[in-house]
């Protein structure tokens, strides 16, 4: 799907979202007001919320589709995270202004006066909910868009309200037992716990997550395929937007190529991976690795023996071993999950050296970016 057609597609289900969430304010907020039902009445503005988390949506996307200039090379993408935090706080918003009218009506609390008619009209509108929920949480999976899964997860959240809203109508109606208000509460901290999530997670795209690892594997998996290629590592991803890309990647290729034959595999791959991934390769690192040297692969052997006794230790690539200097250099992998990794490294390197005087090692402390 082009960017193009992207941006359509979520604009379209936007509108559609607006539309929706308006006529169902409307009709809960004359439900709210004729029937005293405060849970009712914050239902109402949680649409309207809904509504203004749409078009937050749609500006949001026009201004991410921008061309990009000279003050932003990269493009305008990373605006769609912007808009994500702007409905994370819409929707914490509303749920602050709700728990605060809920606590009012606890204080002063106003009897409720429901018909049928309300009540089916509630019915109704947790069925729509349910459907756009559904329908537009799916259409933000498909294209990527953390807006519309957000408010796709709020439209199906609003369905379990109003939901409530209708089980302490009936409750009230039959046993004459009254929980409104009280019901108002517990919506409005469910709201705000959304938010949060919300915001929490756009933020922590924001400052930056791991690669993501489907993605990972395939770019890799494309890498390797190219012959001569026996590794690919230290794939690096920066994300200027849903589905855009920027990286750098290193492959490991055989000792006997010549910089003309570098420069053709190298041409190839980013052309590749771009055609595939809609991926950006703007750097691809070299390593060679030895063709033709048993001592090397015996090297090797004894090296990854001793760093797979280290459970930190997640591998290690880059491995070269220079026999007219008897030097040996490579990258190693250490995990996230080590209270200290330079430590780790530190501590693992000594282990390699004392094990082989005989050589002179390089080793560098290397990231997989993305480690589970």
């Amino acid at each position: 799907m082009s960017r193009k057609e992207r941006a359509k597609r979520i604009i379209v289900t936007s509108i559609i979202g607006i539309v929706a969430n308006i006529l169902l304010a409307l009709f809960k907020a004359i439900i709210g007001f004729v029937s005293h039902s405060v849970s009712i009445t914050m239902d109402a503005l949680n649409n309207i919320t809904d509504a203004t988390s749409s078009i937050v949506t749609i500006v949001g996307t026009k201004l991410a589709g921008k061309q990009p200039d000279k003050k932003h090379p990269f493009g305008h993408g990373r605006v769609e995270y912007i808009s994500a935090l702007i409905i994370g706080g819409l929707v914490l918003y509303a749920g602050v202004t709700a728990l605060i009218e809920s606590i009012k009506k606890i204080i002063e609390p106003q009897e409720p006066e429901y018909s049928m008619v309300s009540l089916i009209i509630i019915i109704v509108a947790v069925l729509v909910k349910i459907v756009l929920g559904l329908y537009v949480k799916s259409v933000g999976k498909k294209v990527n868009s953390d807006a519309l899964i957000g408010s796709g997860k709020d439209a199906l959240l609003d369905a379990v309200i109003s939901a409530g809203t209708v089980v302490a109508a009936i409750l009230y109606i039959t046993t004459d037992i009254y929980i409104e208000s009280y019901l108002a509460g517990v919506i409005s901290i469910v709201i705000i716990k959304s938010g949060f999530d919300m915001l929490k997670e756009t933020i922590s795209q924001i400052l930056g997550e791991r690669n993501d690892i489907e993605l990972d594997k395939e770019i890799k998996k494309t890498v390797t395929d190219f012959e001569g290629v026996k590794g690919a590592c230290d794939l690096v991803l920066n994300n200027y937007g849903p589905n855009s890309h920027i990286g750098s990647i290193h492959v490991e290729v055989p000792d006997t190529y010549s910089a003309v034959d570098i420069d053709i595999l190298l041409r190839k791959i980013q052309a590749k991976v771009y055609e595939k991934h809609g991926v950006i390769l703007t750097a691809i690192g070299i390593y060679s690795y030895n063709t033709s040297d048993d001592e090397s692969m015996e090297i090797r052997k004894m090296v990854t023996e001793i760093a797979s006794k280290n459970k930190y230790v997640n591998g290690i690539h880059g491995f070269y071993y220079n026999k007219e200097e008897k030097t040996v250099r490579f990258d190693m992998i250490i995990s996230f999950d080590a209270k200290d990794r330079r430590k780790e490294f530190e501590d693992i390197s000594k282990e390699i050296v004392d094990a082989l005087p005989e050589y002179k090692f390089y080793i560098n402390m290397d990231t997989d970016f993305s480690e589970l």
